[in-house]
């Protein structure tokens, strides 16, 4: 039975990642120019092709080596929350649910990112705004950023943001880099999110990284004291990266987890478009210095800097963050004796967003947030 359940479910994945026909084999770019406005740059890059691996293996090394600096921002001074009819933002070859939004409206919070891309849609922030009615004797005002998958629409993990204000905890579901409104007109998935421009993708992430903590920028000045962090699959690096870069992240669940960003990518199948344009020219250990920056194990030291909560939930039989490396990240956790909690669940990667693997999973998350955050 259990290889039956294995073999089941192995095809239910594939047919899921190979669903939507929208993916775009795009060209390798080291994409060099992304690198200028970094830190430790100051406009300054080789201007021969031949260097530029070494450099960007260089510069990983140096951005490791003083992240703190390499995830540091302006606070931006035009928060702002803004009303308007909600839009769905399909990435799917067959969208769904647009009817389901006739004539809704939410509250989003708007700001200029602190990072700044040649795309203006990009550089607006955005991130829907779900406040918890307070009650009556609490001490402690908490909120949790969330952020959802690769190519979510832009409804994508609101249903988790409802379930915590059940429990006074309010959510704010922000709108990655590239994804629903901030993604250009020319694209139909949030490609310049993950790609095979690979400076273009550090880019991105460290865009995240600072827009989350923009977002708790803007929660303190409401008066919350208390933060979480709850991330899916790309969603969970950029956790990731954000908490061992803040402090005020205290409660974190990362919904699927792994080591190395280029792992990821090069042995998912929901990436293997980019894989096949990487392998014309990269191979996965040069791609694991070259995306060093942006992989979770090479932050595990900051991290441990300050106390922190986190539930890790992975899947048994998911084929784009492979358990393998899922595991490995909860066997680091359980070497330093971080205080957490791991959740193998019963199903693929994308089969975790279906009936009824979808609600164990929320099941999971909302009842750790709300026990952790009483916990503090």
């Amino acid at each position: 039975m259990r290889k039956l359940y294995e073999k089941w479910m192995t095809n239910w994945e594939t047919r899921l990642t190979t669903a939507d026909t929208n993916r775009i084999v795009r060209p390798f770019e080291w994409g060099i120019e992304w690198t200028r406005t970094w830190p430790f740059v100051n406009g300054n890059y080789p201007q021969s092709a031949e260097a530029y691996e070494r450099y960007l293996h260089d510069l990983n090394e140096t951005i490791v080596r003083h992240s703190d600096e390499f995830f540091s921002y302006d606070v931006p001074t035009d928060f702002r929350l803004e009303r308007r009819k909600l839009q769905l933002f399909a990435t799917r070859s067959r969208p769904q649910d647009e009817d389901r939004l006739k004539d809704k409206e939410g509250d989003f919070l708007r700001f200029t990112s602190p990072v700044r891309t040649p795309y203006p849609e990009n550089n607006l922030m955005n991130a829907r705004w779900f406040p918890a009615k307070e009650k009556n004797g609490t001490t402690h005002k908490r909120a949790v950023v969330v952020l959802p998958h690769w190519n979510s629409d832009a409804i994508s993990h609101n249903s988790i943001c409802t379930a915590l204000n059940w429990f006074g905890i309010s959510a704010l579901r922000m709108s990655s880099p590239y994804h629903d409104i901030r993604r250009p007109v020319e694209l139909t998935r949030a490609d310049y999110a993950v790609s095979s421009n690979v400076a273009r993708t550090i880019d991105a992430t460290r865009q995240a990284v600072i827009d989350l903590r923009c977002c708790l920028d803007w929660l303190a000045q409401q008066g919350y004291t208390q933060f979480g962090v709850m991330g899916t699959s790309l969603g969970s690096c950029y956790a990731f990266l954000a908490s061992a870069h803040d402090e005020r992240l205290r409660v974190n669940v990362f919904n699927h987890a792994s080591t190395y960003f280029a792992d990821v990518v090069w042995t998912g199948q929901s990436t293997r478009h980019i894989r096949e344009s990487l392998e014309s020219t990269i191979d996965l250990e040069s791609l694991r210095h070259a995306w060093m920056s942006i992989s979770p194990t090479s932050y595990v030291e900051q991290f441990a800097r300050t106390p922190k909560k986190s539930l890790v939930i992975y899947a048994k039989y998911d084929l784009t963050f492979l358990p393998e490396y899922s595991r490995r990240v909860v066997e680091e956790f359980s070497r330093r004796n971080f205080d957490f909690r791991a959740v193998e669940l019963p199903c693929g990667h994308y089969t975790t967003g279906e009936t009824p693997y979808k609600y164990l999973d929320g099941y999971h998350i909302v009842k750790y947030l709300v026990r952790a955050f009483g916990q503090l």
